[in-house]
This record gives structure tokens, C-alpha cells and sequence, in this order.
């Protein structure tokens, strides 16, 4: 990878790590109000989550991949793009608000579908957020739109990190909420004793926090004085294209995501059930932390790695340079790898006391996170190669490659997911779980054959060689770790790693240095040169 390819993804991975990282405190005090196994927090969670998989099911695919491909070929314009750019823009304002208007005036009964057996309270709980939060679906679509366009022209950290402000306000907000109303413990929370007041600090909050996130990359926009403007016309523009490639795109986001929303319709399941245990069951909220935790090495690295160089790897594409995009995808796959390996098996490691952390500082309910944070860890270094993957054919502006992919990886989600609703309401989420990483796995078995029909060898050999290198270093610090967790008192409830949130923290921390040098170590003993990749930038950074 280029020098300004590594420095703008150093850029990119440290924004992304200061808003994962305020993510996490975000969760964390999310658990410690409503907390994480409740009737609350299963309803919010729901309702929060509904937005970003509206916006990613009609509209997230064309802008991720169609935009920044068609804005780097109307950058070589004598205006430099700005008209077509402003044109674009002016599209995508309207139509957002038009689908999210449509949205948020369908609440009741979207939450009615995605709810499985819930009572009227919880169903009118439910709704209440929803109209607070689906607003959000505008500033998602107007955060990614931007963003993009930021990308396009080589800015790339402001993108990264805009979500930043959103946790901070968030995390104010909730701080407040807990200040105001207590926490799930000592407050009432439940659906009967829910107020507006409560309901203005949880998800009205929510949707500022989005919405300044969109908001402030105005700032850099500005900054990049395109000149740009509402413009209404968009014939003759060269939108055609951009249409063609993305319905493919579109389908590709529709097919995707309908089976992602059937997931999260059947991980509702155990709410409806949850009255008849006397022991916390993991819901849907429960889920959505996993996922949120076992997405933060694809966030942090390889969402950043692969956002540089799907720019390479379109000028590379536009140019008929295979052999170039070869080898910057080989690249990006072994680079990335170094991390995401390594955190999947440290979250399999740790996934007690990080589960206690985002357990509202129950063990009960930390030790549900837990299990469900190993089931899921195992599909992280997979979402990472698959995506990559995936971007080497939209920079070929070859939609139809990944539609066909993700059709078949749905259709047996589908099905299997199917089946797992009819299983106890206890094992749902586990076997949930067991599907996304599951998922993952397939897309990039599916992905691997039509690069193989596509470019031949795709240095297929390099790559398994270096994530083999990876792994074997990666179970060998994991093995430190495991002892390191049994030293602070990882194995029982009575020990130091579960006594409170600050303990599980302390454990995490302690634990994860002492894998993380002998990972080090182990990387240096088995020569994986990849990890220069992500160290050289960041060094770099510190010296300077």
C-alpha cells in the first residue's frame, strides 16, 4: 500500500477507534440505565436499530459503492465534478426525506412486523421510540452521502470521525438520563412506568447525536470549495450509469438486508417469553452488542484499510490494470488480517468479563453477553475478507457478481433462520449467532470463486500463507490470555474479573496486554511482514 494510502488509513482507523471506543462507554451506560436483558432494553434496542437497517436496506449499497467510483471519474470534469456532484447531492437530500417520511408515518406497523409475540404495552413502547428514532434513516443516508463524496476527494478523516460527536452526545444524554431517572436497578424502568421525559433523554437523544454526525461534515465540504449548490435537473448528467450500477447495488442491499431484518425479527423471540424464566435469557439487545463487539476489528482496521483502497482499486479497475488491483487487494487482505484475526480470538479469550462490561454490571446477564460474543467472534476475520472482496468487483463497477452472492447466502439464511425460531426461546440468539459468522464464511467462499473465474490467481497462495501465520501466532498468545484471565479470577463468579464493570475493565485490559505482546512476539518469530502495514503508519503519527 502506497504511503498516503497507509497514512490516510492510519488517519481513518484512529478516528474510528476513538468512536468505538466512546461506543463502547456509550453501551456500557445504555446496560447500566435500561439494562441488557430487560423489557426496555429489548424494546429500544429494536426501535434504535430499525434506522441504520432501513437506510442500509434501501439505500446504503448505491451509496457505498456506486458514488465513489462515478464521483472519481467526474472529478477529471473541467469543473472538477462540482455540478454533477451538487446534482447528486440535491437527489439523495430528497429522496431520503421522502423515504423516511414514508417510514416514520409506517411505525406502529413496522415495529408490529418486526416484533415477535410482544404484548400491546411492550408493542406501544416500541412504537413511542420508533417515532423518535426513525428520523434517523435522513441522517444516515445525508452522513454516508457526504461522507462519500469526502472520500472521493481524498478527505478522508472527517468521515471517520464525525460518529465521534454522535457518541459524545450520546453518552452526555445518558449520563443525564442516569443523573435524572436512575439506573435499571434502582429506577423503574419497566413498560408501565416509562415517561415522555424518559423517552426525550433515551431516543430523542439518539437521533441528535445522528443527526450531528451528518451535520458537521458540512465542515470539510465547505472546506473543499466545490462550489456546490441545489441543482433540481438531472438529465444528461451521467446519472445513467450510476442508475444502471446501482440497481444491481440496490438489489444487492435489498436481498441482504431482508434476510437481516428476518434475523432481527426472530431475535425478538425470547422478549415474548422472557417472563417465564426466572434467569436473564439473551434477546435481541443482547445480539446487537455482540455484533457490535465482533464488528470493531472490521470497523477499526478493515473498514478503513478497504476504504483507501477501493479508491486504488477503481483507478486500477478504470485503467484495465489487473495485475495492480491484484496486488493491491493481496495487500489489503494480509494487512488486515494482522488485526482482525487477533481480535476474534482475544473476544473468545475475554468474552466473560467483556460481556460483564455490557451486562449493566450483572454477572448473570455478563455471562449471556459473554457466550453469545464467543459464538459470534469466530465470523470477524470473515466479514473482513468478504467485504474486501466485494469492493474489488464494485471498483470493476460489477454489481452483479456480489447480488448473485449475497442471493444465495440469504436465501439460506432465510431458511436456517427459519428453523431456528422454532427452537427454545433460550438458544435463539446463540444459534443467531452462530449464523452471521456462519454467513460470513460463505460470502467469502462465494466471493473467493468469482475472483478465481475472474482474475485467475488472485496471489491466493501469499494470502493463506500470511493468515495462516496470523492465526498460529493469534491462538498462541490466546493461550497467555486464557492463563492470564485464570490468574485474575476469570473462572468463577466470586473472582476478581466479575465482581463489578470496573474489575471486568481492569481484567480486560491486564489480560489483553499480556496477549498482545506475546502476539507481537509471535508475529516478529513467524516473519509476518504484514504487520509493518499497520504499525508503520502509526508510529509515524507518534514521532511526529
Amino acid at each position: 500500500m502506497a504511503r498516503t494510502g497507509a497514512r490516510s488509513s492510519a488517519i481513518m482507523a484512529a478516528g474510528t477507534m476513538v468512536s468505538r471506543v466512546l461506543g463502547f462507554v456509550k453501551t456500557m451506560l445504555l446496560a447500566v440505565a435500561i439494562g441488557a436483558s430487560t423489557t426496555t432494553g429489548n424494546v429500544f434496542a429494536l426501535a434504535n436499530t430499525l434506522p441504520n437497517l432501513i437506510y442500509v436496506l434501501v439505500a446504503a449499497g448505491m451509496f457505498n459503492a456506486v458514488l465513489v467510483p462515478q464521483i472519481i471519474k467526474a472529478s477529471k470534469k473541467p469543473d472538477g465534478g462540482a455540478d454533477y456532484i451538487s446534482r447528486l447531492l440535491s437527489l439523495a437530500v430528497i429522496g431520503l426525506a421522502v423515504i423516511t417520511l414514508l417510514v416514520v408515518l409506517c411505525a406502529r406497523p413496522i415495529i408490529s412486523v418486526m416484533a415477535s409475540d410482544w404484548s400491546p404495552e411492550k408493542l406501544d413502547m416500541g412504537t413511542t421510540f420508533a417515532l423518535w428514532c426513525f428520523p434517523q434513516i435522513f441522517f444516515y443516508g445525508l452522513y454516508t452521502v457526504v461522507g462519500q463524496i469526502l472520500n472521493a476527494r481524498g478527505a478522508f478523516g472527517a468521515y471517520m470521525w464525525a460518529p465521534v460527536l454522535n457518541n459524545v452526545v450520546a453518552i452526555a444524554s445518558l449520563l443525564v438520563f442516569i443523573a435524572l431517572f436512575g439506573t435499571w436497578q434502582t429506577g423503574q424502568h419497566d413498560p408501565s412506568h416509562w415517561t415522555t421525559d424518559k423517552t426525550f433523554w433515551l431516543a430523542g437523544m439518539a437521533t441528535i447525536g445522528v443527526a450531528a454526525q451528518a451535520v458537521i461534515l458540512f465542515i470539510p465540504l465547505k472546506a473543499l470549495k466545490l462550489g456546490l449548490g441545489l441543482k433540481l435537473g438531472w438529465r444528461g448528467i451521467g446519472l445513467g450509469t450510476a442508475a444502471r450500477l446501482g440497481s444491481w447495488t440496490l438489489a444487492t442491499g435489498v436481498v441482504a438486508n431482508l434476510s437481516f431484518l428476518f434475523l432481527a425479527h426472530i431475535a425478538t423471540t425470547p422478549e415474548g417469553f422472557q417472563e417465564q424464566f426466572n434467569h436473564p435469557i439473551a434477546g435481541n439487545n443482547m445480539l446487537d452488542q455482540s455484533t457490535m463487539l465482533y464488528q470493531l476489528p472490521h470497523g477499526v482496521i478493515g473498514l478503513s484499510i478497504a476504504t483507501v483502497l477501493f479508491n486504488q482499486m477503481s483507478r486500477h479497475a478504470d485503467n484495465n490494470d489487473d495485475a495492480s488491483l491484484v496486488q493491491t487487494l493481496s495487500q489489503g487482505l494480509r494487512i488486515s488480517s494482522v488485526a482482525t484475526i487477533f481480535c476474534a480470538v482475544a473476544l473468545v479469550v475475554f468474552a466473560g468479563p467483556v460481556g460483564m462490561l455490557f451486562g449493566g454490571g450483572s454477572p448473570a446477564q455478563g455471562a449471556v453477553v459473554g457466550q453469545v460474543i464467543s459464538v459470534i467472534a469466530l465470523g470477524g476475520p470473515f466479514l473482513t475478507i468478504a467485504f474486501m472482496m466485494g469492493r474489488a468487483f464494485y471498483a470493476h463497477e460489477d454489481a452483479k457478481t456480489p447480488l448473485v452472492n449475497q442471493a444465495i447466502s440469504a436465501v439460506l439464511v432465510i431458511v436456517l433462520g427459519f428453523l431456528v425460531g422454532r427452537i427454545q426461546p433460550q438458544y435463539i440468539v446463540f444459534c443467531l449467532a452462530g449464523l452471521y459468522a456462519g454467513q460470513n464464511i460463505l460470502a467469502t467462499l462465494l466471493f473467493h470463486r468469482g475472483l478465481k473465474k475472474w482474475l485467475g490467481d488472485y496471489d491466493l497462495a501469499n494470502i493463506v500463507k500470511t493468515h495462516l501465520r496470523v492465526s498460529i501466532s493469534a491462538i498462541f498468545a490466546g493461550v497467555f490470555g486464557y492463563i492470564a484471565l485464570r490468574l485474575m479470577g476469570g473462572g468463577s463468579f466470586e473472582g476478581f474479573a466479575w465482581h463489578s464493570q470496573i474489575t471486568a475493565f481492569i481484567t480486560v485490559i491486564v489480560g489483553g496486554l499480556v496477549m498482545g505482546v506475546v502476539y507481537l512476539g509471535a508475529l516478529r518469530m513467524f516473519r509476518v511482514r504484514e504487520l509493518d502495514g499497520i504499525l508503520r503508519p502509526v508510529l509515524a503519527r507518534f514521532g511526529r
